[in-house]
Parts: C-alpha cells; sequence; structure tokens
C-alpha cells in the first residue's frame, strides 16, 4: 500500500483501527475547540485566559489545516472532496481563525466545526444513522431544482403581495415602501407573524388572512417534495468511502462510486487474495 493510500485509509476509513483512533481525537479535538469558542464569548473568562484561549483557537486550527490539506492530498479526485459537504465544512472550520487577522471577532464563527461531529456516526458504526443521512442528503440533491423552482414562485408571489399591500395600506399604515411590504408577505406566507407591522384597512386585512391561510400549503410542498425522493432513494448502503473522491454511502454490491465512476475498492486491496 502506497504512502497516499495508507494516509486515506487512516483518515477517510472508520473500519480500521488506525482510522478509527484519528477519528476519535479529531472529534475530541473538535470538541475542545468549539468549547473555547463558546467560553472566550464570556467576557470574565475572556479576560482571565485570554492567551490560553488564543494558544487553544491556534494550535488547533494549526492542526486542523494540516488535516485539511492532507485531505485533499490522499483523494485522488481532489475537487470532489473540496466541493463535497464535508470538504466545505472543513473549509469553513479553518477560515474563521485566519479571517480574524483582518475582521476582528470573525474567530468566533469557528463554532462551525461543530458540524464535523456528525463523523461520529462512522465512528461508531451506527450504520442506521449512515444509511439515513446518505439518504437524505440523496433526496435533498435530487429534489433541489424542484425546491428552486417553487421558490422562484414564492419570491414573485411575495413581491406582488408586498407590492399590493403598499398600494392598499401605504406609510400611514407602516408600509412604508415595497421592501417593507414584500418583508411582511415573507414574515406572513412564513407564518412566522412578528406584528412589527401589520394591515390596518378591511381589505388589507382580508389578504393578510388569506396570505396566512396560503402559508400552511407553502410549508408543505418543499416537505412534500422531499419525502417523495426520499422515498424513491431507499436502499441498502454501506460505510465504505470511495479512494477517488472519498464519497460514502454506496450500495453494498456496489464496484464502482456512483459520484466518479472509479473502483471503490483500489485494486492493491486485494492483492492478497
Amino acid at each position: 500500500m502506497t504512502l497516499k493510500n495508507r494516509i486515506h485509509e487512516i483518515i477517510f476509513g472508520a473500519d480500521t483501527p488506525a482510522g478509527k483512533f484519528f477519528d476519535v481525537a479529531l472529534i475530541i479535538l473538535i470538541l475542545a475547540s468549539v468549547i473555547a469558542v463558546v467560553l472566550e464569548s464570556v467576557e470574565s473568562y475572556k479576560h482571565a485566559y485570554y492567551y490560553y484561549f488564543k494558544i487553544v483557537e491556534w494550535g488547533l486550527t494549526i492542526i486542523f489545516t494540516i488535516e485539511y490539506f492532507l485531505r485533499i492530498y490522499c483523494t485522488k479526485n481532489s475537487k470532489s472532496y473540496i466541493f463535497s459537504f464535508f470538504g466545505i465544512v472543513d473549509l469553513l472550520a479553518i477560515l474563521p481563525s485566519y479571517l480574524s487577522l483582518v475582521f476582528v471577532g470573525t474567530h468566533y464563527l469557528a463554532v462551525v466545526r461543530i458540524l464535523r461531529i456528525m463523523r461520529v456516526f462512522r465512528i461508531l458504526k451506527f450504520v442506521q444513522y449512515v444509511q439515513e443521512s446518505s439518504l437524505l442528503f440523496s433526496a435533498i440533491q435530487r429534489s433541489f431544482k424542484k425546491i428552486v423552482v417553487f421558490l422562484v414562485f414564492i419570491l414573485s408571489i411575495t413581491v406582488i403581495l408586498g407590492s399590493l399591500m403598499y398600494l392598499i395600506e401605504g406609510p400611514k399604515n407602516g408600509f412604508t415602501s415595497i421592501p417593507k411590504g414584500v418583508y411582511w408577505a415573507i414574515v406572513t406566507l412564513t407564518t412566522v407573524g412578528f406584528g412589527d407591522i401589520s394591515p390596518q384597512t378591511p381589505f388589507g386585512q382580508f389578504i393578510a388572512g388569506s396570505v396566512m391561510i396560503m402559508g400552511y400549503g407553502v410549508l408543505a410542498v418543499p416537505t412534500g417534495l422531499v419525502s417523495v425522493e426520499l422515498s424513491q432513494s431507499m436502499k441498502t448502503v454501506n460505510n465504505v468511502s470511495c479512494h477517488n473522491c472519498s464519497t460514502e454511502g454506496h450500495h453494498h454490491e456496489a464496484e464502482f462510486c456512483f459520484k466518479c465512476g472509479h473502483k471503490v475498492y483500489p485494486d492493491e486491496e486485494f492483492d492478497d487474495f
């Protein structure tokens, strides 16, 4: 096994002792990093332990940076990893610290590292969770275009409603502009209802009631789209990571990656058989 494949096995493999040890250690460091960021936001702790927080922050940031570039190095199709969900999360996990050198306070955004804890499902071999997450991401991906079309339609409706309410209610009732009316339409259509602006005329209240009722249907549509795709995506998946693009969630009998087309198991793994 080459050095690159060995590194890939340690970093991406959750079924080997070395891979499991690496992931457990990584999760401990992630938790330590997030806890440090949270505690630093408390003024009393910040003043008392400022330098300790900085040592922890930059020490872990350097470790995560090295790990990120090792993931790119050991993945044959590095572009696929970089633009994958975990690839983007891994990048966002290290960017805030470097941005804080220019923009003060942005290091608090490092709490996004908590998303990396999702790897715990792989480490503890909660196969059912790995399967469900793979199915969910697949369903969202397949329904993405439909949801985008739906959101564009909803955006158009909110612009029309905002303009209509601006004409009906006017500045005297709080609708000082069309953007203000659009804001009201979004808040009402999503059934949030902040109440900071509301129609006062009978016709405006009639429209508001209609929008409220419409809001229940609006919330149900994206859920229905994902549910349909989720039911079509039901299949058995495993925890094997593709050596080319690091994609997981393959069918248990799959020989080739469904994303990049390369062999899920490299030839060198079968040299002993």
